[in-house]
Protein backbone atom coordinates (compact mmCIF):
# COMPACT_ATOMS: atom_id res chain seq x y z
CA UNK A 1 0.00 0.00 0.00
CA UNK A 2 3.39 2.32 0.55
CA UNK A 3 3.42 2.60 -3.48
CA UNK A 4 0.04 3.41 -4.15
CA UNK A 5 -0.37 6.01 -1.39
CA UNK A 6 3.06 7.82 -2.64
CA UNK A 7 1.45 7.51 -6.68
CA UNK A 8 -1.58 8.79 -5.45
CA UNK A 9 -0.02 12.06 -4.30
CA UNK A 10 1.05 13.18 -7.65
CA UNK A 11 -2.49 12.35 -8.95
CA UNK A 12 -4.17 14.45 -6.57
CA UNK A 13 -5.58 18.01 -6.76
CA UNK A 14 -4.25 19.99 -3.81
CA UNK A 15 -5.36 22.96 -3.26
CA UNK A 16 -5.09 26.18 -5.79
CA UNK A 17 -1.95 27.80 -4.84
CA UNK A 18 -1.59 31.45 -5.62
CA UNK A 19 0.29 32.66 -8.56
CA UNK A 20 3.13 35.19 -7.94
CA UNK A 21 3.70 37.86 -10.01
CA UNK A 22 7.09 38.13 -11.44
CA UNK A 23 9.79 40.47 -10.61
CA UNK A 24 9.42 43.73 -12.49
CA UNK A 25 10.35 47.11 -13.32
CA UNK A 26 7.83 49.99 -13.89
CA UNK A 27 8.82 53.40 -14.51
CA UNK A 28 6.06 56.28 -14.42
CA UNK A 29 6.69 59.81 -15.17
CA UNK A 30 4.85 61.60 -12.04
CA UNK A 31 5.26 65.87 -12.13
CA UNK A 32 6.85 66.63 -8.59
CA UNK A 33 7.98 69.88 -7.67
CA UNK A 34 9.10 69.96 -4.05
CA UNK A 35 9.73 67.40 -1.20
CA UNK A 36 6.37 67.22 -0.20
CA UNK A 37 5.37 65.44 -3.23
CA UNK A 38 7.97 63.54 -3.77
CA UNK A 39 7.45 62.32 -0.32
CA UNK A 40 4.15 61.64 -1.17
CA UNK A 41 4.42 59.74 -4.10
CA UNK A 42 7.25 57.55 -1.84
CA UNK A 43 5.13 56.65 0.57
CA UNK A 44 2.51 55.48 -1.28
CA UNK A 45 4.30 53.18 -3.64
CA UNK A 46 6.80 52.07 -0.67
CA UNK A 47 3.16 50.69 1.28
CA UNK A 48 2.30 48.62 -1.96
CA UNK A 49 1.95 44.94 -1.13
CA UNK A 50 5.61 43.11 -3.31
CA UNK A 51 7.37 45.86 -3.59
CA UNK A 52 11.40 45.94 -3.47
CA UNK A 53 12.83 49.29 -3.87
CA UNK A 54 11.39 52.72 -4.93
CA UNK A 55 13.57 54.92 -6.62
CA UNK A 56 12.48 58.68 -7.10
CA UNK A 57 14.63 61.34 -9.57
CA UNK A 58 12.96 64.63 -9.11
CA UNK A 59 15.10 66.04 -11.47
CA UNK A 60 13.26 63.67 -14.54
CA UNK A 61 9.99 63.77 -12.92
CA UNK A 62 10.42 59.68 -12.87
CA UNK A 63 9.82 56.84 -10.39
CA UNK A 64 11.22 53.63 -10.64
CA UNK A 65 9.63 50.89 -9.07
CA UNK A 66 11.05 46.87 -8.62
CA UNK A 67 9.37 44.32 -7.19
CA UNK A 68 6.57 41.29 -7.62
CA UNK A 69 3.92 44.24 -8.75
CA UNK A 70 1.06 44.79 -11.47
CA UNK A 71 2.06 48.06 -13.45
CA UNK A 72 -1.09 49.37 -13.42
CA UNK A 73 -1.70 48.92 -9.93
CA UNK A 74 1.44 50.85 -9.32
CA UNK A 75 0.35 53.40 -11.78
CA UNK A 76 -3.05 53.86 -9.99
CA UNK A 77 -1.54 53.92 -6.70
CA UNK A 78 0.74 56.84 -7.74
CA UNK A 79 -2.13 58.97 -9.25
CA UNK A 80 -4.02 58.11 -6.45
CA UNK A 81 -2.26 60.81 -4.90
CA UNK A 82 -3.39 63.90 -7.11
CA UNK A 83 -0.45 63.68 -9.12
CA UNK A 84 -0.18 63.20 -13.13
CA UNK A 85 0.69 60.27 -13.72
CA UNK A 86 1.76 58.07 -16.81
CA UNK A 87 3.95 55.10 -17.97
CA UNK A 88 7.37 56.39 -18.60
CA UNK A 89 6.92 57.38 -22.51
CA UNK A 90 10.94 57.86 -22.79
CA UNK A 91 13.65 55.53 -23.96
CA UNK A 92 17.60 56.12 -24.16
CA UNK A 93 18.47 57.78 -27.26
CA UNK A 94 21.58 55.31 -28.53
CA UNK A 95 18.85 52.32 -28.40
CA UNK A 96 16.13 54.14 -31.04
CA UNK A 97 17.55 53.29 -34.52
CA UNK A 98 15.60 56.75 -35.60
CA UNK A 99 15.78 59.13 -32.94
CA UNK A 100 14.88 61.90 -35.02
CA UNK A 101 11.99 60.46 -36.84
CA UNK A 102 8.63 62.10 -36.27
CA UNK A 103 6.68 62.25 -33.00
CA UNK A 104 10.22 60.48 -31.83
CA UNK A 105 12.01 63.51 -30.59
CA UNK A 106 10.28 65.87 -27.46
CA UNK A 107 12.58 69.13 -25.99
CA UNK A 108 10.53 67.89 -22.39
CA UNK A 109 12.47 64.25 -22.74
CA UNK A 110 15.48 64.55 -20.05
CA UNK A 111 18.87 64.73 -21.40
CA UNK A 112 20.03 61.41 -23.74
CA UNK A 113 16.62 60.39 -24.30
CA UNK A 114 13.96 60.09 -26.89
CA UNK A 115 9.87 59.36 -26.96
CA UNK A 116 9.58 55.64 -27.58
CA UNK A 117 7.63 55.81 -31.01
CA UNK A 118 6.80 53.18 -33.81
CA UNK A 119 8.72 55.26 -35.92
CA UNK A 120 12.01 54.88 -34.15
CA UNK A 121 12.17 51.48 -35.37
CA UNK A 122 12.30 49.64 -38.58
CA UNK A 123 9.08 47.93 -38.42
CA UNK A 124 8.20 44.33 -40.37
CA UNK A 125 7.14 46.04 -43.34
CA UNK A 126 10.19 47.92 -43.74
CA UNK A 127 12.26 47.26 -46.73
CA UNK A 128 15.25 44.72 -44.78
CA UNK A 129 15.32 41.91 -47.11
CA UNK A 130 15.31 44.20 -49.80
CA UNK A 131 18.81 46.07 -48.55
CA UNK A 132 20.11 42.49 -47.90
CA UNK A 133 19.85 41.59 -51.35
CA UNK A 134 21.70 44.21 -53.02
CA UNK A 135 24.37 44.50 -50.38
CA UNK A 136 25.35 40.93 -51.99
CA UNK A 137 26.96 42.39 -55.17
CA UNK A 138 28.25 45.35 -53.61
CA UNK A 139 32.16 46.43 -53.51
CA UNK A 140 31.73 46.32 -49.90
CA UNK A 141 31.34 42.95 -49.68
CA UNK A 142 34.30 40.93 -49.29
CA UNK A 143 32.12 37.50 -50.13
CA UNK A 144 30.82 39.43 -53.15
CA UNK A 145 33.17 37.12 -56.05
CA UNK A 146 32.39 33.76 -54.30
CA UNK A 147 28.75 34.50 -54.86
CA UNK A 148 29.25 35.71 -59.03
Amino acid sequence: MGALDYISNFCTVSERRSKRKPMQTVEIKVKMDCDGCERRVRNAVTNMKGVKTVEVIRKQNRVTVTGNVDPNRVLKRVKSTGKRAEFWPYIPQHVALYPYATGAYDKRAPAGYVRNVAQAYPGPSSNAPEEKFATFFSDDNVHACSIM
